[in-house]
């Protein structure tokens, strides 16, 4: 495979070493011209684990941090943990475990008050945090948005970037003042699962080339992800860890030069503060 001479970063997939490819996923992506990745921990049910409080949330945390401490050992740049709690858990605890949703939000705020504790002790990047992206009552929609607050209030606390899964839009404004308010700029929190334009937060879109074409023409800072999710009982969902490199190639194919320099150096330096052409360097 022919060197693209750029870092490429992957902003948010799952790796599952236990029941996934697992560390295969990233050797995947290492062989298509990757570099750097930053992982998001998987739901804590698709671990087994059914937490009853803040600390229950560590075993999710521990299995992304040595994953992704044994993926920085063979990708050509390195690879980051961005933790948190995935917001569909509030419909598990309110509708298969009887929580009533306010009690499911302080769950929820304690696991993300452990994920925070491995930001502040930079044993991970980023918090992840959002809101169902499906129809709830409206008491589970409150109690979302309060979780969702919470994760900014952190994030303000200990200076990082918050990942977003919310509801398909194309604005989220609203969302970006709330972040503001508790102290994390607006570009650093970044919608997963994005198209190529949004107003407010800063877009992580999927690595579509429609999707793609529209954000290199907005020449706005965005970021690449593939949601790629490491289940064996779903191979064909969201895109595989090949994608990013394939869409690079097609993007600078395409003349996108500036695009390619957006998603993957200059955006990544913007929102994370992380440099992927230093770490490129010093790992080569």
């Amino acid at each position: 495979m022919d060197s693209l001479k750029t870092p490429i970063l992957d902003n948010h997939l799952h790796l599952d070493p236990e029941h996934g490819q697992g560390i295969d996923a990233v050797k995947d992506f290492i062989q298509m011209g990757g570099t750097h990745l930053l992982v998001v921990n998987k739901p804590s049910w698709h671990l087994g684990i059914n937490p009853t409080s803040g600390s229950d949330f560590d075993a999710v945390f521990e299995t992304t941090i040595d994953i992704v401490e044994t993926a920085s050992e063979i990708l050509p740049g390195r690879a980051w943990p961005v933790l948190g709690v995935h917001p569909g858990l509030i419909s598990r605890l309110v509708d298969e475990r009887s929580y009533d949703p306010e009690t499911a939000a302080e769950l929820m705020c304690a696991g993300l008050d452990r994920a925070a504790s491995y930001v502040q002790n930079d044993t991970a990047l980023a918090l992840k945090s959002g809101r169902p992206h499906y129809d709830v009552s409206e008491s589970v929609w409150k109690a979302s948005n309060r979780v969702m607050k919470h994760a900014f209030r952190l994030g303000g606390e200990v200076d990082c970037a918050v990942q977003l899964h919310t509801e398909a839009t194309d604005d989220l404004t609203d969302i970006a003042m709330w972040a503001e308010d508790r102290g994390v700029p607006a570009q650093r929190v970044v919608k997963h699962y994005a198209g190529g334009t949004l107003a407010g937060p800063t877009p992580s879109v999927m690595s579509q080339k429609d999707r793609l074409e529209t954000a290199a023409i907005e020449d706005e800072p965005f970021l690449m992800e593939t949601d790629f999710i490491d289940d064996p009982d779903r191979p064909g969902a969201v895109l595989g860890p090949k994608t990013v490199p394939r869409r690079v190639r097609w993007l600078q194919q395409n003349g996108y030069e500036t695009a390619i320099e957006q998603a993957h150096i200059e955006t990544p330096k913007m929102i994370y503060e992380i440099d992927t052409e230093s770490t490129l360097a010093s790992n080569s």
